[in-house]
């Protein structure tokens, strides 16, 4: 896959979750008592996957790619940072999906400060996730790609 193709699947995965960020901050925002219980099952059974599919894109294509083109030793720390946040997010996306599908199906869930901070535990860090890949890798591939374009 070109460089610039692999770029812009890291750039619509990043869009994917941060569509997911923003409905999980819509159900936060609508604890207690304005819960949509559709949205919470559809998020139930989207969150997972859409995490999972980002992480091996990323672990499989985007960071192979970075290493080869930036150098291992220049991006070997923070790419060792987002798999240890790959498992992290899972684990919580794992959890987070059996809290929504609860709510959805209109059961308890305990505390509902515990599920807020929960999801936006979650939310805020795909999305520094995403800011750094953003900031640091992305601008390192396309200035490598560039610079080895034909004049």
């Amino acid at each position: 896959m070109p460089d610039s193709k692999i770029s812009m699947e890291t750039m619509a995965h990043h869009e994917r979750q941060k569509k997911l960020c923003l409905r999980l901050e819509a159900v936060a925002d609508g604890l207690p008592g304005g819960v949509n219980f559709q949205e919470c099952l559809v998020l139930a059974r989207d969150l997972y996957p859409t995490v999972k599919q980002a992480h091996e894109f990323e672990e499989t294509q985007f960071f192979p790619l970075l290493e080869q083109r930036a150098g291992r030793e220049s991006v070997a720390e923070g790419i060792e940072r987002l798999r240890y946040e790959h498992w992290e997010d899972e684990d919580y996306a794992e959890e987070i999906s059996q809290t929504l599908g609860l709510l959805g199906r209109g059961e308890p869930v305990g505390s509902v400060d515990k599920v807020s901070w929960l999801l936006r535990g979650f939310f805020s860090g795909v999305r520094r996730h995403i800011a750094y890949e953003t900031d640091h890798f992305l601008p390192m591939l396309d200035a490598e790609a560039m610079s080895q374009a034909p004049a």
